[in-house]
Formats: structure tokens, sequence, C-alpha cells
């Protein structure tokens, strides 16, 4: 089965640096794993769309999509079925709202300093995508 989704690391800009915006979930141990928002990818959405909605859904910022950080794709099994799941993920400028863990699916959403994310990160493949970040921060300064 072939899933694909879209996300991303949203950041703002503020007096303390550059923060990026987080989600929190429970694993099946009970263990809080931070990681970027992300979902599936609705008819008729573009990638870029999606990332957007995801990223407002989940952690309540809403974005501007400034750039892309990379794709993503793993295989993991659930009910006996085993998924391919490819995520796109963007970087995403905040342009308003507020940090929310409103989303079901979402146990705590944090601001997190640019420079602490890859430690905060529990998925080696989405901290691999920071390099791409800093250069596009780089040229969106």
């Amino acid at each position: 089965m072939e899933e694909i989704s879209a996300g991303g690391l949203v950041v703002a800009r503020n007096p303390r640096g550059v923060e990026a915006a987080l989600i929190g979930r429970l694993d099946r141990r009970g263990r809080l794993l931070w990681s970027l928002p992300k979902g599936h990818i609705e008819q008729g959405e573009t990638p870029e769309v999606t990332a957007v909605r995801e990223v407002a859904e989940e952690t309540g910022i809403l974005g501007r999509v400034v750039g892309e950080l990379g794709v993503i794709d793993f295989w993991f099994v659930i009910d006996d079925r085993r998924i391919h799941k490819t995520v796109h993920h963007y970087l995403l400028l905040a342009e308003g709202g507020e940090l929310s863990d409103q989303d079901i699916e979402v146990t705590e959403v944090a601001w997190v300093p640019l420079d602490e994310v890859p430690s905060r990160l529990a998925y080696e493949d989405e901290r691999a995508l920071l390099t791409r970040a800093s250069v596009l921060l780089a040229e969106t300064a």
C-alpha cells in the first residue's frame, strides 16, 4: 500500500532568533516523540497546499512555503499491512496564527530555537532536512 503526505518545518523570526514549531506525539510505549507536522495529501491538493494546511492544523501556525526541504520515504507495518510512505517536506515562514495543540493527533506543540531542533527531533531522516532549511533561511533573510 502507498501513502503520500506533506508537511514541513515552520519557522518564525523574533527577537530571540529563529524558532521552529514542532509537534510531539506519544508512541506505542508512551514516549513523547518530537517531529515535523505532516499529513495526508487530500484529493485535488498539491503537496505545498497540504504542507500549509497540515502545519496549520497540527500547530495552529499559518505559514507560507518558501522552498522544498526534501522527500523522505520509509516502510512500516500496521495491522499486518506493509505500507510505503512518501513525505514531501517544505520550509514555511510563519505569517500568523497561535501555537496550539488542538489537533487530536498531537499531544504537545512547542516553539524550539532552531539550533536545538536537531537534538529534539526523534527521526534522523527529519534531522537531515535541516541543512537545506539553513540554506533556504539564509536566502530569505
